[in-house]
């Protein structure tokens, strides 16, 4: 909507009920409105529109053409057309101050283009845009040029739908950011680990920038800093560094969307670079088999193309999701984990703080990932006892504070871990992050 000369401030749309999608906005008075304009930028944008009704307020023309209503102060004339138009105008004189809404329509071409309205003594909502978005929550907005619709007109107005910048925790999202836009998300991890008397504590902070610069594709840097502090029964020690940074690509190859319904599906394509602290405790550090130590650097290998499918469905408050990731990790400086294969989930299920109006959300989440992880390497060799199965369970909320701004928090603890003998083992996973789209 921004995009368009009479769109007004995102602030500026008032949302009137959300369950019914209903909403009013009032755009620029001194810009000439289009119908086509806004039905073609919604197309670049990922919308689709089929129909809208306008309500507009102005002076009544006559000329040989027929009847029409001057609006000012842009000066836009807006022709009436359709069987309706003596009986919306019945005792209406030229001169005369009118409000009127009908179906809106650009019609003609190149130079006999014109804006028209087809007055309906019944109006009902006909607008739908679908917004790209992280997932399906849907406002109606109503147009009405110069003047708002009057509050008793408001359940019978067009409208769209926008969606809300929600998305699952930790499994990946089809959806993508709005167009022409992106998402902030700083999200820290607290993560405790063990192998026998070993225990590891590790603090990650992981800071990602997504933009979206078409309908379908969506592009994505992630950087994440790693402290892990480790002790045994004769040593301790710590150490602080940059993880491998990871860039993404995601093509939304399918999107099927329905009023309260929305199913899409997405590939996801990344690349982990070799940009990591690579540097392991020495075992004069700490006492433990080298393949152990490597693991207590924020790497697990060198440069690592990821590969992952995901799809979602969503329908009413119930949002269902999954998504599928095969990493092949390289070795860097002889070191390597195994190839993961990981199978994840997303269940949740929409709280709103008020049915009626947008904002306030609260999603409540349940997430689960399964991993699997094959035999790592070390100085060119397999090492036996590298293996690593692990199913994990990870409740969560979501809180949308703002329709920008997203607070959200997930606690992952294992289920089922079958791991070889130096394999650390995760106890838990705690994750407390935020989302900023702009």
């Amino acid at each position: 909507m921004s995009r368009l000369d009479y769109a007004p401030k995102l602030k500026e749309i008032e949302v009137t009920d959300i369950q019914k999608g209903l909403g009013v906005f009032t755009p620029k008075p001194d810009k000439p409105v289009s119908f086509i304009a806004l039905k073609e930028t919604l197309k670049k944008a990922g919308y689709t529109l089929d129909a809208a009704d306008i309500t507009v307020a102005g002076t009544i023309a006559k000329d040989k053409k027929g009847w029409a209503i001057v609006v000012e102060p842009s000066g836009q004339r807006f022709s009436l057309e359709g069987p309706t138009v003596d009986e919306a105008l019945a005792g209406a004189v030229p001169g005369a101050k009118i409000e009127l809404t009908g179906d809106w329509k650009t019609i003609g071409t190149g130079t006999t283009t014109h804006e028209a309205i087809m007055p309906s003594a019944h109006k009902t909502a006909r607008i739908r845009l679908v917004l790209d978005s992280q997932s399906p929550r849907w406002i109606r907005v109503s147009y009405a040029p110069e003047a708002k619709i009057p509050a008793e007109a408001a359940d019978s107005s067009p409208s769209f739908y926008a969606a809300k910048p929600t998305a699952p925790i930790r499994v990946t999202s089809p959806g993508l950011t709005v167009y022409k836009g992106g998402a902030v998300t700083p999200r820290l991890y607290f993560i405790k680990q063990h192998l026998g008397d070993l225990e590891v504590d590790r603090q990650v902070f992981n800071f990602s920038v997504s933009y979206t610069p078409s309908p379908r594709l969506q592009l994505e840097v992630e950087a994440p800093f790693s402290r892990t502090a480790y002790e045994n029964t004769t040593a301790s020690g710590s150490g602080f560094g940059l993880g491998n940074i990871t860039t993404w690509a995601k093509y939304r190859f399918f999107r099927k969307v329905k009023t309260y319904g929305d199913r899409q599906a997405a590939l996801r394509v990344g690349l982990e670079l070799p940009t990591g602290e690579k540097t392991a405790p020495s075992q004069a550090q700490i006492n433990e088999p080298e393949f152990v130590r490597q693991q207590l650097t924020p790497i697990n290998g060198g440069m690592s193309p990821h590969f992952d499918l995901a799809f979602s469905r969503a329908g009413g408050r119930v949002i269902f999701g999954g998504n599928a990731e095969i990493i092949f990790r390289t070795e860097r400086d002889g070191f390597r984990m195994g190839h993961e294969q990981r199978v994840s989930t997303d269940l949740e299920y929409v709280l709103p703080r008020d049915p009626h109006k947008p904002g306030g959300e609260l999603f409540l989440i349940l997430e689960t990932t399964f991993v699997h992880r094959g035999t790592g390497r070390l100085n060119g060799l397999e090492v036996a006892g590298s293996r690593a199965t692990e199913y994990f369970l990870a409740p969560g909320i979501q809180y949308a504070a703002r329709p920008r701004f997203v607070i959200e928090g997930s606690f992952q603890f294992p289920i089922i871990r079958n791991t070889g003998p130096l394999v650390l083992r995760t106890d838990r996973n705690i994750l407390l992050g935020v989302r900023y789209l702009f």
